[in-house]
């Protein structure tokens, strides 16, 4: 272990043009930092193509190759303040408190929700634009409530956090508002976000019924049918572990496909299971494969020898790396709606970036979104966010099912 950095983070640019950026973490230690480090970057919209990271149960040095995926420019140093608000604070002199206990790890103050409300006329990609103009503002989508009226009118229900908690104030709300004008033009009729009241939260959450499909085909854990036309021809998954080679830790070995968001679904999977890594190293080759090595203990510092642990957490990784989210279309009716459902971490945080990714892949196909709903629910001994968008009437015109599917799922997974 080095001397730790005077700086929490510290994000060098690429040593050639079109390389890699380089972000450094040294700070304490605690479990899930991994997780929360992987979440920030991929709510930015960069690839981590290579990591390194050690920790001697107190202090932990991160090594975090990034790349940038043809977005709009990275905010570095935007991405640097997110960076070390997840840290773990240093009060000098160090001292064991340090080493927090998982209570007070997850006991974050819950960010106040506001309700945003507005109107305007219907046209192809609004939804996707509204949501690109939220994520640029730093304003987290907790659920939304979209509804097109026969006349073309729209009508948005968004339920709201403001990651720079400043949506209190009046210049935060007139900013917000002012930003969504600019992007819809005349099209706006109105526009308002206040404090959400239990009310309106509950009124705004999303219905108790779901489809049978959710249930049986898409919330079943098995590994991704590999014949998919979304699955890379050269996907391979291999999940294994190894008491062998440390005397102390157990060691994970992964060899897979690349995906977005890959090492924060590893990293998130092992969370839940409050496995601790002492060391990792991961890295992505050019032709997409994948190697990760880990050494981890479980939450009493002991190596993981129950055959039945080891067997339990390998099949929920290999689940959790083939299908992270859950892609289908059902119908409904005379309506066709595709559902998109992808899990929960225990502490209550989704996946970042979701509903952006959604909107964008159907933009992208020129598809009509008529109605969309996110919401949360408990099936089995998981939750699930569950994204549901009923399409335009005029789907069918643009594309058929199966290319919408391959073309939602390619666009989360990173393979468009």
């Amino acid at each position: 272990m080095g001397i730790p950095s005077d700086e929490v983070v510290i994000i060098r640019p690429p040593e050639s043009p079109g390389g890699p950026s380089l972000i450094t973490v040294s700070c304490p230690d605690k479990t899930g930092l991994g997780c929360d480090l992987c979440r920030v970057i991929l709510l930015f919209g960069l690839s981590i193509v290579r990591g390194d990271f050690s920790t001697d149960g107190r202090w932990c040095y991160v090594l975090l190759w990034v790349a940038e995926r043809g977005r709009k420019e990275t905010r570095w140093d935007l991405l640097k303040k997110r960076l070390v608000a997840v840290c773990p604070s240093v009060s000098p002199p160090l001292v064991s408190e340090i080493n927090s206990s998982d209570q007070e790890m997850d006991a974050e103050q819950k960010p106040q929700v506001f309700l945003l409300k507005f109107s305007c006329y219907d046209r192809m990609g609004l939804l996707h634009d509204v949501t690109e103009v939220l994520c640029e503002l730093e304003l987290t989508i907790r659920r939304v409530k979209v509804s097109t009226t026969p006349d073309g009118t729209v009508m948005d229900l968004f339920l709201i956090t403001d990651t720079r908690e400043l949506l209190h104030t009046q210049s935060r709300r007139e900013d917000a508002c002012n930003r969504l004008r600019a992007i819809l033009g005349d099209s706006m009729c109105s526009c308002e976000i206040e404090l959400a009241s239990e009310e309106i939260a509950s009124c705004l959450q999303a219905s108790s019924s779901l489809p049978p499909s959710i249930t049986e085909d898409m919330l079943t854990l098995e590994i991704q049918d590999e014949s998919s036309n979304a699955v890379p021809q050269s996907s391979f998954l291999s999940v294994s572990v190894d008491n062998s080679l440390s005397h102390a830790h157990s060691l994970i070995q992964i060899q897979c496909y690349d995906h977005k968001g890959l090492l924060y679904d590893i990293m998130r999977t092992l969370k839940d299971y409050n496995m601790q890594v002492s060391y990792g190293r991961f890295n992505t080759k050019e032709n997409g494969n994948c190697n990760v090595d880990l050494l981890v203990v479980q939450n009493d510092g002991k190596k993981i020898v129950d055959p039945n642990k080891q067997v339990a957490l390998c099949s929920r990784l290999r689940m959790e790396l083939s299908s992270p989210l859950r892609v289908t279309l059902v119908s409904r009716g005379p309506d066709i709606e595709l559902l998109v459902a992808n899990p929960v971490e225990i502490c209550g945080k989704g996946r970042p970036l979701v509903f952006y990714d959604i909107t964008y892949a159907l933009k992208l196909l020129e598809i009509r979104i008529f109605l969309a709903e996110i919401g949360r629910h408990v099936i089995g001994d998981r939750e699930w966010e569950i994204y549901r968008v009923h399409l335009g009437d005029d789907h069918e015109l643009c594309a058929s099912k199966d290319k919408i599917v391959d073309g939602v799922t390619k666009m989360l997974m990173g393979w468009h």
